[in-house]
């Protein structure tokens, strides 16, 4: 697993961990919007899109509170300009989910109230970036009617989102000097309490967060290990022909083994079905079925 991707996993799993807890996403929308006094707790009702449910399409984090639709999305430290184009399609499928549970159709004669969207990207990396990001002026050169604008989230500051920016900084400061290990994990927990960054939530979580990021490096690790191994067992062999097929399989063989070890470890650690499941970028059915089927 390349470390870039690694890196990605691990700080999506601490936001999507974090964001499952409805508390911390009534936090993040009272920091959003400070001007909404009257919201409740009660108020806010998640609909982050589900990959076990859409085809790879998946969102970080979506929820409606009356009548405002808020999508954010947890961007690498990597930039990317093509976020509005990403959001088009969330907003759209959430819509769609939306309308479904009404029991209303696009094709009904009266119109269908929808809650006004309200969209977010946060970024951890060092770029100059905009502060607003328009589909409109990236994706069709400010031609046309169709538009949606991205808000752009890059600040330290004392907002859950702010803090979780600090998480991330302070996790990738610490690539050179730890790599991908548990001291980097523990290192950046420690360093993250210590200067305010998500410190009740890492306090509160401690060893379950310690514990989901030594699993991602663990499973790199293995990778690597089973890459070596395979590659040594078919020279020693020596096969020529189909070798670079035979040592695919091997590796898509290794690597479903790892994740079926991995889902058990978590499940053991108390993470649901469906964490798991994004975390390894699967089905949650597929989920249930490797851990279901060891009983």
């Amino acid at each position: 697993m390349p470390k870039e991707t690694t890196n990605r996993l691990t700080k999506d799993n601490v936001f999507a961990k974090m964001f499952s807890d409805v508390s911390y996403v009534f936090r993040l929308y009272k920091d959003l919007h400070p001007e909404d006094k009257d919201v409740k707790l009660e108020d806010v009702t998640l609909r982050t899109l589900d990959s076990a449910f859409i085809n790879t399409l998946y969102n970080d984090l979506g929820f409606t509170v009356g009548g405002r639709l808020v999508v954010l999305v947890e961007a690498q430290s990597v930039w990317s300009w093509n976020i509005p184009l990403r959001m088009l399609f969330y907003i759209s499928e959430t819509y769609r989910h939306y309308i479904d549970e009404l029991e209303r159709s696009e094709h009904d004669r009266l119109p269908i109230k929808l809650p006004q969207p309200d969209l977010y990207v946060v970024y951890s990396g060092d770029e100059e970036v905009p502060d607003t990001l328009s589909l409109k002026d990236i994706c069709f050169d400010g031609l046309g009617s169709l538009d949606l604008e991205v808000k752009v989230l890059k600040t330290i500051d004392g907002t859950i989102h702010g803090e979780y920016i600090g998480f991330c900084k302070e996790f990738d400061k610490r690539l050179k000097t730890h790599g991908n290990s548990v001291e980097r994990a523990r290192e950046t927990v420690r360093a993250c309490i210590e200067k305010g960054y998500l410190a009740d939530y890492l306090q509160a979580h401690l060893s379950e967060v310690i514990t989901m990021l030594q699993h991602l490096f663990d499973e790199e690790t293995r990778r690597a290990a089973y890459d070596r191994s395979q590659r040594r067992q078919y020279r020693e062999e020596g096969i020529e022909i189909g070798f670079e097929r035979g040592i695919e399989k091997g590796i898509e063989e290794g690597r479903l083994e790892n994740m079926k070890e991995n889902a058990a470890s978590m499940r053991a650690e108390g993470l649901d079905d469906e964490l798991i499941a994004k975390i390894l970028r699967v089905d949650v059915a597929d989920v249930k079925i490797w851990l279901d089927s060891e009983k």
